[in-house]
């Protein structure tokens, strides 16, 4: 999986990352991750998984949240880019101590890992990221119930 310093220069970003920066207490936790059988998944993508986000602003900052990247990487370890602008179609704005908590969900072909940035600017346009840590998506087993 990559680091933190590895995300934000990697070439394969359409947003210039190189000028994001950490920010101490601007964080993101996975709260869970849940496999949810599903009937809709397309054949290659059959897995999917629904995971919570809490993204908390502990900086004296005004933040707004103006994007994500993640990199996902499958058994087989092929890594998949996700990017974009927002989250979930929101740009969160998160003054000193507030937070914010979302869900959304990948369909995955099987086993994989997760880790990404959380892209934010202050009020003077200064860009900083929150990384939220590598995280697994197990498939279960058909012994696991």
């Amino acid at each position: 999986m990559k680091t933190f310093s590895e995300l934000l220069v990697s070439p394969d970003a359409s947003y210039n990352l190189r000028m994001y920066q950490a920010l101490e207490g601007f964080t993101a936790k996975l709260e869970r991750v849940e496999h949810v059988p599903t009937s809709d998944a397309p054949p290659h993508r059959p897995h999917q998984f629904v995971y919570y986000i809490h993204i908390r602003n502990d900086s004296m900052r005004h933040l707004k949240i103006m994007g994500r990247k993640w990199v996902i990487t499958n058994a087989e370890k092929h890594k998949l880019v996700v990017e974009g602008d927002g989250v979930v179609g929101e740009f969160p704005e998160l003054g000193p101590g507030e937070s914010y908590h979302y869900h959304s969900y990948h369909l995955l072909d099987s086993t994989s890992t997760a880790a990404g940035l959380y892209l934010a600017e202050d009020d003077e346009g200064q860009r900083v990221a929150a990384q939220l840590e590598a995280f697994k998506m197990q498939v279960p087993t058909s012994t696991d119930g």
